[in-house]
């Protein structure tokens, strides 16, 4: 088994322990992703980069990846290769000739 199919599971019995699963649908967990990466965000809000708190990214960006892992399970997608069909598609519209070193979106190359 993999690495993230176990924590994958280990997430959804805490979840089920707890009697959760009636708040995690879709909608709710797309809500509460988007709220976690907010508090990510505000680790490095009026500060360096350098400045945040390792600390603090790391539970934030734990509730990120989370959450994520709890709405790919319920669609039944393998973070893995969704993953790796995204870098496909954002290779083919980023190709290294064009976007190498620059940050324009592939519409403005």
């Amino acid at each position: 088994m993999s690495d993230l199919k176990a924590i994958t599971k280990a997430l959804i019995e805490f979840r089920d322990q707890r009697e959760w699963q009636q708040f995690h649908n879709p909608k709710d967990l797309s809500i509460a992703l988007g709220i976690e990466a907010a508090e990510l965000q505000e680790c490095f809000l009026w500060k360096a980069s350098e400045e945040a708190s390792s600390a603090r990214v790391k539970e934030e960006l734990a509730d990120v990846l989370a959450y994520a892992l709890l709405l790919a399970a319920h669609y039944d997608f393998d973070p893995i290769a969704i993953i790796t069909e995204k870098m496909i598609k954002n290779g083919q519209k980023y190709p290294i000739d064009k976007s190498k070193g620059n940050a324009l979106k592939y519409t403005d190359f």
